[in-house]
């Protein structure tokens, strides 16, 4: 396991700040449009809920074999916390994931966040990445393909692998 995972990240207009139960509320406002769910089910997070979930995803994985990296994404123009990225790296790869609030979608802070992740798993020595996306969730397709990930035959509870292999550093 890699020990600077969690360091902090910055993109262009985003600070990507390591999780924890501080964000809960934000974090809980920011992502309480139940539209967001309509490809992974389930609903919007209470706050109480968003507390135990980030305070979980601070702990980190509890297998030894597999290490979480989860961030908040900070809107350095405004101050807004917009979402997040999370990954789970086993064995030099990784699963990656991301989330960006309604009010925020459409300006590409999603893929933004996910290449300043991309790019900090690549200097860590990660060698394949993967996410697994609803086959008709078109707005993480485009995510995606701008990392350079590919969809694959292979599904999971519904959604389509992708995956990509990353270069050496």
């Amino acid at each position: 396991m890699h020990p600077d995972l969690l360091a902090p990240l910055r993109s262009e207009r985003l600070d990507l700040l390591p999780i924890g139960p501080e964000h809960a509320d934000e974090l809980a406002a920011a992502l309480a449009d139940p539209a967001l769910h309509a490809f992974t089910g389930g609903r919007p997070a209470t706050p109480e809920e968003q507390r135990a979930r980030c305070a979980r995803l601070a702990a980190g994985s509890p297998d030894p074999a597999e290490q979480w990296g989860n961030w908040v994404l900070r809107l350095r123009a405004d101050g807004a916390l917009t979402g997040y990225v999370q990954t789970t790296v086993r064995a030099g790869a990784a699963e990656l994931a991301w989330v960006v609030g309604t009010p925020w979608q459409g300006r590409g802070l999603a893929t933004e966040a996910a290449r300043a992740l991309l790019a900090h798993l690549t200097a860590l020595g990660t060698t394949t990445v993967t996410a697994h996306i609803h086959p008709d969730h078109h707005a993480s397709a485009r995510v995606a393909r701008a990392l350079g990930l590919h969809p694959t035959p292979r599904t999971q509870d519904g959604e389509t692998r992708w995956q990509a292999d990353l270069p050496r550093p």
